[in-house]
């Protein structure tokens, strides 16, 4: 696929510098640029790669005014990193569209109660059980389980090793990367009078809303009664664990290695780092930002809030409490020669009220 400067310009109506009509077939990163590449600049700290770059054509803010001579073409748009974000993803669906396969694969199991909806493709190795829905266009890969009774909506990507227990129900253009489990048990689970625990049987589903991505390796849980729901637009990295009865908000992003305790409910647009872990049975406000690492214990109220650390607090606090820390070793240091002195002079106070013999 190639394309010319003058096609991308007019695609992201943006201002031509160069030759318009110089041709590239592939996206790279500015530092790795070559002839026949398009890249984008939209970090100042990479400015210095501009002007050796051998990109064809790169795609940069209006605001941005060379300090030396550049060889490529630029096209010119208000915000590089999002116009350069959506001919990723028009090259992504090209490649896809160039490579969609149709039809069921075999060996693979299709119950005779499924609905396979149109040009819907069904990896070898799959198993479809009884009264599974799969909408149209979706792309269900080698070695995926969908449980009874589950709903798989248009153009949505299941890749190898997804595992949808019963009663899963997934939305439209759904993203599900490799090995990640929709629909297992909750963690439930009685403590008795002898001290062993028994299982709380977990009766409910997992809703996944349209347009949401789900990472590898990511385990949602079933509710134990009702559902446990991903909203619309969510994304989730890598190795999350979602519980049971969770309510992920609308266009809320989770990084790798978090976890959501039970019946929690998370507001709309919250972003959650790395290795965050959240209680249960909490209620955090739309817009909650949490750094990495946190430790959330307690209900959020005010929206649009940032917290760090573990006990989670007020990224202000929490950065003044840094600070803090950081001098403990000298503050210690500081107390121990105090101590020191302090005795020097108890000891010398005392030697001179002693009476003389």
């Amino acid at each position: 696929m190639q394309f010319t400067a003058k096609q991308i310009s007019d695609f992201l109506s943006g201002t031509l510098e160069g030759d318009e009509n110089v041709t590239v077939s592939e996206l790279s990163k500015i530092e790795d640029g070559k002839k026949g590449t398009l890249c984008f600049l939209s970090n100042r700290k990479y400015e210095n790669y501009i002007y050796t770059t051998q990109a064809s054509v790169v795609i940069v803010g209006n605001d941005f005014v060379p300090s030396q001579p550049v060889s490529c073409t630029l096209v010119r748009v208000k915000d590089p990193y999002s116009a350069f974000s959506v001919l990723l993803e028009k090259y992504n669906e090209a490649l896809n569209y160039a490579a969609e396969q149709t039809g069921i694969e075999q060996p693979s199991f299709v119950h005779p109660s499924a609905k396979i909806g149109k040009n819907v493709f069904i990896g070898a190795f799959s198993y479809i059980s009884a009264n599974v829905e799969i909408g149209d266009h979706s792309k269900i890969s080698q070695q995926v389980f969908i449980g009874p009774d589950s709903r798989v909506g248009e153009k949505c990507t299941l890749s190898p090793g997804v595992k949808l227990y019963n009663r899963s129900v997934i939305g439209n253009r759904v993203v599900i990367h490799s090995n990640t489990v929709i629909g297992s048990d909750g963690f439930g689970f009685a403590p008795q009078a002898d001290g062993t625990y028994a299982k709380i049987p977990q009766i409910g589903n997992v809703v996944i809303e349209d347009d949401v991505e789900i990472g590898a390796n990511t385990a949602i849980d079933r509710a134990t009664m009702g559902s446990t729901f991903i909203r619309k637009g969510v994304k989730l990295d890598n190795l999350i664990q979602i519980a049971h009865n969770v309510e992920l908000g609308e266009n809320s992003v989770v990084a790798a290695q978090s976890g959501i305790s039970g019946s929690t409910k998370v507001g709309d647009r919250a972003v959650i780092g790395g290795q965050v872990g959240i209680a249960g049975h909490l209620t955090l406000a739309k817009g909650t930002q949490i750094g990495a690492q946190a430790g959330i214990n307690f209900n959020t109220i005010e929206e649009n809030k940032q917290w760090h650390g573990t006990p989670a607090q007020p990224l202000r606090d929490w950065m003044r409490a840094s600070v803090l820390f950081k001098q403990l070793p000298g503050i210690v240091k500081r107390v121990s020669v105090l101590e020191s002195e302090l005795k020097d002079i108890a000891n010398q106070k005392e030697f001179s009220t002693t009476p003389k013999q």
